[in-house]
């Protein structure tokens, strides 16, 4: 890897993802493989573009990541945000585009946790009156 990368950190959900941007043609690396290798789902694969296809710097740089926990989605939201706060920080300029988009702030929407004597976060078991 070269020098000229820039990194960041970004989240969504569980999934934490360390991303590097270089200048390059537009490849995408993630876990030591092809974002079309990874994200099975075109979904993914159009999530992980988004940052680049708002600011016109698609085909400009070259993504490598590391990706651990949460699902596919939100591995690929993730990698997103990753990428917006890498961009923010090759080019401030870009920040406002991005952040019109909704990319620059974490999503702070998480799985809530189970509370005791309950089926599940919320539901209940069938109340019998006898």
């Amino acid at each position: 890897m070269a020098d000229n990368r820039t990194y960041a950190t970004g989240r969504r959900k569980t999934a934490v993802a360390r991303v590097w941007v270089t200048p390059g043609g537009g490849n995408f690396t993630i876990n030591g493989r092809t974002d079309e290798d990874y994200f099975d789902r075109a979904t993914g694969r159009m999530v992980i573009r988004q940052a680049f296809e708002i600011t016109e710097t698609a085909g400009q740089f070259d993504v490598w990541c590391t990706v651990r926990g949460g699902g596919t989605a939100a591995q690929a939201g993730a990698v997103r945000h990753g990428i917006t706060r890498a961009l923010c920080a090759i080019k401030p300029e870009l920040r406002t585009p991005l952040k019109q988009a909704g990319y620059v702030t974490r999503d702070p929407r998480k799985k809530e946790r189970k509370k005791y004597g309950m089926k599940g976060a919320r539901a209940r078991f069938q109340f019998s009156k006898r």
